[in-house]
């Protein structure tokens, strides 16, 4: 069976083709942005499986029907809350909740088969999604370490932070590296829990013990 990933978490999209592999699945594409797959898939053969992150670093990926049609069954990728899942399992879509595991990913294939029949449901499931009544943000982060993932829940991370052209998030005294710019992670935190302090820090707000006000200095020039 061949499979095409497109996930700008690198982290996400490297553990998922592993567990992938080992159902014996051909991995012959990993994409991580609308732009990228919407040219894929204009100029190749569409795959018997396509696994989807809800959110690309360019947009929703709902933007990629605009421009191709997509014959392959979907399988939605995401780390949306409990809350906003029920859109999903209201819709009868195929999904899996970050971190996913093997039992879910045979059971989410075998549902994506049945849920593409039914184009009227992916328009639904867009509509559901840029309802800001039910807007949803990433809980948690999956993290690179040597040869494993780590999985880092949103309310554990003290903050982002961007330094020498590379993104960081701290949690625990520890600092990760991820594969997101800032400018693209703002809108996809709960502004209730993070808040961007200048272009190259996004902290929790929880996080936060003491602020100091510095005194204004006035300059004057003789």
């Amino acid at each position: 069976m061949k499979v095409v990933i497109i996930e700008d978490e690198l982290a996400s999209s490297r553990r998922l083709q592993r567990m992938l592999t080992t159902f014996n699945y051909e991995i012959v594409a990993s994409l991580v942005s609308v732009k990228s797959a919407v040219k894929w898939f204009q100029n190749n053969a569409h795959p018997d499986v396509l696994f989807l992150d809800i959110h690309l670093a360019d947009g929703l990926c709902f933007e990629i029907f605009k421009h191709v049609k997509i014959t392959s069954p979907i399988v939605f990728t995401t780390a949306f809350s409990e809350y906003s899942i029920k859109a999903f399992d209201y819709n009868s879509v195929s999904y899996l909740l970050k971190p996913i595991n093997k039992e879910r990913l045979e059971k989410a294939i075998k549902k994506a088969n049945t849920f593409y029949k039914n184009e009227k449901e992916l328009i639904e499931l867009k509509e559901v999604i840029e309802n800001e009544n039910l807007r949803v943000y990433k809980t948690e982060f999956a993290v690179r370490i040597g040869k494993r993932i780590k999985i880092i829940k949103t309310e554990s991370i003290d903050c982002f932070y961007s330094e020498d052209n590379a993104s960081y998030l701290k949690s625990s005294n520890s600092n990760y590296i991820i594969n997101e710019a800032l400018s693209g992670l703002e809108t996809k935190l709960n502004p209730k829990q993070f808040f961007k302090v200048n272009r190259k820090f996004i902290v929790n707000r929880e996080a936060i013990e003491t602020v100091v006000f510095l005194p204004i200095v006035d300059l004057k020039l003789n």
